[in-house]
């Protein structure tokens, strides 16, 4: 017959020289336990941690004890899960031998793959932020690919800028017209133009001044009107 009492006992005494810094018993009946396990400390990587809880039923090891996730840090839902599914294939697997020790074992390598995991996402997202970058920076250098549809955009945009540039000039152009009038467009828009010397002849008055030395004395011209030959308009020729 069995005595579950003396390997119950004898595993304790076992389990406290193991896990001296780390093993802390809760009641003696039901005998009840704590075990603390962390992962293995990373370079730049934070550890997780779990506390797990014992307690022997009475026909232990031949039933399994029972378990739970006393506390925890840096650990997600799904890793407790894990945790928990874990001790559940352990403990069938080792049904009738006493398993703390196996169960520990277990969870600690569980731990140290959760952080290497944990650390490979983080360089696989370190790797694709940086092909991101690379991605980007090579957009910005080669500019955008060509395709029919963005070049079918483009082209119609452009259309319609041309468009706007040439009304924009057109009417430019027609305002400046507007305002270089000529002589003849500025006679036909005003009618006054043509009576403004006269106009200005009569509010002068007797005030017209002239220069009568632009002038040369007629007694001082040898003109002789009876001769055949007098040509007035040679005059201007043979002073010149």
């Amino acid at each position: 017959m069995t005595d579950y009492g003396e390997e119950q006992r004898n595993e304790l005494e076992a389990i406290e020289s193991i896990y001296p810094d780390s093993f802390t018993v809760l009641s003696e009946d039901p005998c009840s336990f704590t075990i603390t396990v962390a992962s293995d400390a990373g370079e730049h990587t934070e550890t997780v941690e779990a506390t797990l809880k014992f307690t022997y039923v009475d026909k232990y090891p031949d039933v399994p004890p029972l378990w739970e996730i006393h506390s925890q840090e840096n650990l997600e839902d799904r890793d407790m899960e894990d945790i928990l599914t874990l001790l559940q294939q352990q403990a069938e697997e080792n049904l009738g031998m006493v398993m703390i020790f196996t169960l520990v074992t277990a969870v600690q390598e569980k731990l140290n793959e959760m952080v290497d995991e944990k650390k490979n996402r983080q360089e696989e997202e370190k790797r694709r932020k940086e092909m991101e970058a690379e991605e980007a920076e090579k957009v910005a250098f080669q500019g955008t690919v060509v395709t029919i549809e963005n070049f079918l955009a483009w082209k119609a945009k452009f259309e319609l800028d041309m468009a706007e540039a040439r009304r924009k000039k057109q009417k430019e152009e027609e305002q400046g017209a507007k305002s270089k009038l000529t002589g003849k467009q500025l006679f036909e828009r005003d009618h006054n133009l043509d009576t403004s010397d006269i106009q200005f002849l009569e509010d002068a008055g007797n005030n017209v001044e002239v220069d009568e030395s632009l002038f040369q004395d007629i007694e001082d011209l040898d003109l002789d009107e009876d001769d055949p030959d007098f040509d007035p308009l040679e005059m201007g020729s043979d002073e010149d």
